[in-house]
């Protein structure tokens, strides 16, 4: 189970230092009910992402991904490909970043999201957590990570949970400096808030080329 939880915390740390997730989390807490709707994202943020790793584990674990066989290295080329196009986007993204003098845009599903109630704040959150591509290709390496050691049930439930925790880290650090600094957290929050929206792109770029490259190192050996 240590070689599990080690093979998926490159990906679980991928998540939780995302930009944008973070951001939203931000946003939130400077909403008319900051905390209630900052809370309810976390959960469905930890909602989304334990049912798309725990749905990709069982259908990996399905297809019987026993190491050596065909269909594990038919999976391994997957996520060798998965990985050339991340490194790809990652050049892409780069290319992209604003410049000193740009003004940095976020996704328009932020318009108006200090105005999100608490059930569309959850939403939100289930669906960036579930349905978010980086999302989906982080989990799915970590799904057949999990699915390849040939562990039984109980112990792949331990390994999905360290990754969920981690993953969602970066999410719950805005409501805990809330908690901890009370009104005083305002100055803290704006100044993630503008950092991290300043430099998404590079910052995204850096993440898409660390997982795009690590997944190309461990499963380079397949072609």
């Amino acid at each position: 189970m240590r070689q599990a939880i080690g093979d998926i915390l490159p990906f679980a740390v991928i998540v939780m230092v995302s930009p944008i997730n973070i951001v939203a989390a931000i946003l939130l807490l400077f909403s008319k009910r900051p905390l209630l709707n900052a809370t309810c994202y976390f959960v469905g943020f930890l909602l989304g992402v334990t049912a798309v790793l725990t749905g990709l584990t069982l259908l990996a674990g399905a297809i019987a991904l026993d190491p050596g066989s065909d269909r594990s290295r038919g999976a391994a080329q997957l996520l060798l490909v998965l990985g050339i196009g991340l490194v790809i986007v990652a050049i892409r993204k780069f290319r992209q970043r604003p410049g000193p003098d740009d003004e940095p845009s976020l996704p328009r599903w932020m318009d108006g999201i200090a105005g999100f109630g608490a059930r569309r704040s959850l939403g939100v959150g289930a669906g960036i957590g579930a349905g978010n591509p980086k999302n989906i290709a982080v989990a799915l390496g970590a799904a057949v990570a999990i699915s390849s050691t040939g562990l039984p049930g109980a112990q792949q439930a331990v390994v999905i949970a360290v990754y969920v925790v981690l993953a969602c880290v970066g999410v719950g650090a805005p409501i805990v400096v809330v908690l901890a600094l009370g009104d005083r957290s305002t100055t803290v929050l704006e100044s993630w808030r503008s950092w991290l929206t300043r430099n998404n792109a590079a910052m995204l770029a850096v993440i898409y080329l660390l997982l795009g490259v690590l997944l190309i190192g461990r499963n380079l050996g397949t072609v």
